[in-house]
């Protein structure tokens, strides 16, 4: 192990706009994203450390609901050791997920897949997480020993909250602390919905995707710190982690004002608290290799 300890980012984002479009990208506002970001371009806006610790180990996430994308994140694991894991996407309500699946853990990089996702926030169902068919897909997903990383928006947490009831042995990781209204400064109906979903023990949650949640012009830590606050306290530090929601928080500061603000919300922290937020929390839940540090 490496004498410094390093910094494990739970949530950044890939894409190569010559090999894949990202329709999401056409939405207003999102302009500074309309070009391809690859791991070096990571590496060089992770410069700033966090308590210390450097970025050495990432967990790449699907961008689209597309099996050939989760291909290609796996492949790209394979060859960059900076990426420790990836979470994919198949189809949760086809009958052969568990074979898909399979041939994704069989292929090229497929060890490094430890998790899916699917976009629920774009779902209008509000009871999509309870389709049969869904329902069905997950348990593929857990008899595979994967992981699921929830997707949704604050409203949509009531779907969060059965999924974990209903799924206790699914090991589950909440995306963006469920999007918390940041800008509308209404956090209460949010703050009960996590504070519920907390109490099943098999949940984390990552502390990322915050700021743009807020006023993206215009936030500070004050802002974030009574989400902060309601996340340490509901999940404690054992059950949080780190992500820098890469490069998508280039629309409102990117990966050095993140980071600092992370560090200032960890002062008064304990070390071993600091440590489970920034690394062993992703570590362990992403399944995440000791190996030497990358830079």
């Amino acid at each position: 192990m490496s004498e410094t300890p390093g910094l494990v980012d739970s949530h950044h984002h890939v894409w190569d706009l010559r090999q894949r479009p990202q329709p999401w990208l056409d939405a207003p506002g999102h302009e500074p994203l309309r070009r391809t970001f690859g791991t070096d371009d990571l590496r060089a806006a992770a410069v700033r450390t966090i308590a210390g610790r450097r970025l050495h180990r990432a967990v790449v996430v699907q961008c689209v609901t597309s099996v050939p994308e989760t291909r290609e994140l796996l492949a790209l694991a394979d060859e960059d050791p900076l990426i420790g894991a990836v979470v994919g996407w198949a189809d949760l309500t086809s009958a052969a997920i568990g074979d898909v699946l399979e041939r994704l853990g069989a292929g090229p990089g497929g060890r490094y897949l430890k998790a899916v996702r699917h976009t629920v926030q774009d779902e209008p169902d509000p009871y999509w997480l309870q389709r049969p068919d869904v329902e069905r897909g997950l348990r593929a997903v857990q008899d595979r020993g994967l992981g699921y990383d929830v997707l949704v928006r604050a409203h949509q947490l009531p779907q969060a909250i059965r999924l974990a009831q209903r799924f206790p042995a699914l090991p589950l990781v909440l995306d963006h602390a469920g999007k918390p209204p940041l800008a509308r400064r209404d956090l209460a109906e949010w703050e009960r919905a996590v504070r519920t979903l907390a109490r099943s023990p098999q949940v984390r949650c990552k502390v990322s995707g915050l700021v743009t949640e807020a006023d993206r012009e215009k936030w500070s830590v004050d802002d974030i710190r009574p989400v902060w606050d309601v996340l340490l306290a509901a999940f404690g530090p054992d059950r949080l982690m780190f992500g820098s929601d890469w490069p998508v928080c280039v629309l409102a500061g990117g990966w050095e004002r993140w980071a600092a603000t992370v560090e200032e919300l960890l002062d008064g922290c304990a070390a071993h608290e600091t440590a489970a937020v920034l690394t062993d929390t992703a570590t362990g839940f992403y399944h995440l290799k000791e190996e030497t540090p990358c830079s």
